[in-house]
């Protein structure tokens, strides 16, 4: 049995096995969902060439999924205030799986369009909940699970989509989907399986409302430091797809088939899941303004090298590129606890989920799409490296707003 004061001050111990169940049920999760997702820029030559669709397009087609993931994350967060963490999350990834589901059984563009909404709506769920639930389950300690968990969702980038780029040397895209869609039934199963039934969930609202319930803090946080940093996060997710979504047909370009194309995005998503390890890291011993000025800067030089590079120096090139380019959200979504508002992590996840999501699938078709047919995937690529590079003055200015904040410590 728990003391009363564990529900406000969280215990220096090592995590008891339910945290541990917690982490593995929403690290598989992750995995699945961040796999889904990613999975679009495997398949978005394939779309191409079957509906004649151009690159404005394409990008509508991405921001469908992303939209509904990013607009439905607040509502989500309410929708499990009532139901519980729990049934959400499961009912999120067998909601995911049905969508992609619909979209191998799908006809032509309109049903594709709808399933990819779906697939969408199913993944808002998991992001704020699954980040709440863990930081609830360690408490002070939760940086360094929080850390694994995003870590988990690269691991599904650097499977899921290279998966599907094989299957589609032997099978139709719509088979290939069918499939996928059964491994996001067999998620859902773990996910019933492992985390635990949420006593907590029950009392989530009142108790992540608090600092000391989530993350230990006792402290306020900071509305205008929260705000910078949400802008911040959404430059950073910005510059991620609207480089990805050029990336296959970059490589086509140099003469790389699908294969190549699935193993190359591998390669970005696998330095990617190096990156939020290596990031982490790195922001504790140099801190979080020079390891973000650091990648950023790293991002853009990465890119203009891929884009001038034949085709096998720049496939060298992709996992120092996928380090830096998702190592900054590493760091950035381990800072959402220390200047969350009022303390409120679970909102404060939420509202930075919704906006750098939100403006990730509104820019791609609005801006790096129209761009891309108007200039080609070339410069529109470039765009990418300087929109990775808008974030460095951005995070100079949060810089002394970190500095009032002592960091969380893992135990």
């Amino acid at each position: 049995m728990r003391h009363a004061t564990d529900s406000t001050t969280p215990p220096d111990d090592a995590p008891d096995p339910e945290a541990r169940r917690t982490l593995a049920a929403t690290g598989i999760n992750h995995a699945l969902h961040d796999g889904y997702t990613d999975l679009l820029y495997v398949l978005l030559p394939v779309w191409q060439a079957e509906f004649a669709l151009g690159y404005a397009a394409l990008a509508l087609l991405r921001s469908l999924y992303n939209g509904a993931l990013a607009a439905l994350q607040m509502p989500s967060s309410h929708l499990a205030e009532r139901l519980g963490v729990r049934p959400v999350l499961l009912l999120g990834t067998l909601l995911s799986a049905g969508g992609y589901a619909l979209a191998g059984a799908s006809g032509g563009l309109i049903g594709l369009c709808v399933a990819l909404t779906l697939g969408g709506a199913g993944s808002s769920t998991q992001h704020p909940l699954a980040s709440a639930v863990i930081a609830r389950a360690y408490g002070a300690s939760a940086r360094g699970p929080l850390g694994t968990y995003n870590f988990t969702g690269d691991l599904g980038k650097a499977s899921v989509p290279p998966l599907v780029g094989f299957l589609l040397t032997l099978t139709d895209w719509r088979s290939a989907l069918w499939l996928i869609a059964g491994l996001g039934v067999l998620a859902a199963c773990a996910v019933g399986w492992l985390l635990p039934r949420d006593r907590a969930s029950q009392r989530a609202s009142s108790e992540l409302a608090t600092p000391a319930a989530s993350c230990g803090r006792t402290g306020r946080g900071d509305e205008a430091g929260f705000r910078l940093l949400v802008a911040i996060g959404m430059l950073d997710n910005a510059a991620r797809p609207a480089f990805l979504i050029f990336l296959p047909f970059l490589l086509q370009e140099k003469g790389a088939g699908l294969t190549t194309v699935g193993l190359a995005l591998s390669l970005v998503f696998i330095g990617g899941a190096l990156g939020k390890a290596v990031c982490g890291r790195l922001g504790e011993r140099l801190g979080v303004t020079r390891t973000v000025v650091l990648t950023e800067a790293g991002t853009a030089v990465a890119i203009l090298a891929v884009i001038a590079l034949p085709l096998a120096p720049a496939l060298v090139v992709l996992p120092m590129l996928g380090v830096m380019l998702n190592g900054t959200s590493s760091v950035l979504y381990g800072t959402v606890p220390e200047l969350a508002p009022g303390g409120r992590v679970e909102r404060a996840f939420a509202v930075f989920y919704t906006c750098t999501l939100g403006g990730s699938a509104l820019a791609t078709p609005l801006l790096y799409g129209p761009l891309g047919d108007a200039v080609g995937p070339n410069w529109a690529a470039t765009a990418a490296a300087a929109t990775a590079f808008a974030v460095v003055p951005l995070i100079v200015a949060l810089s002394p707003r970190l500095a009032t904040h002592v960091p969380l410590r893992a135990a």
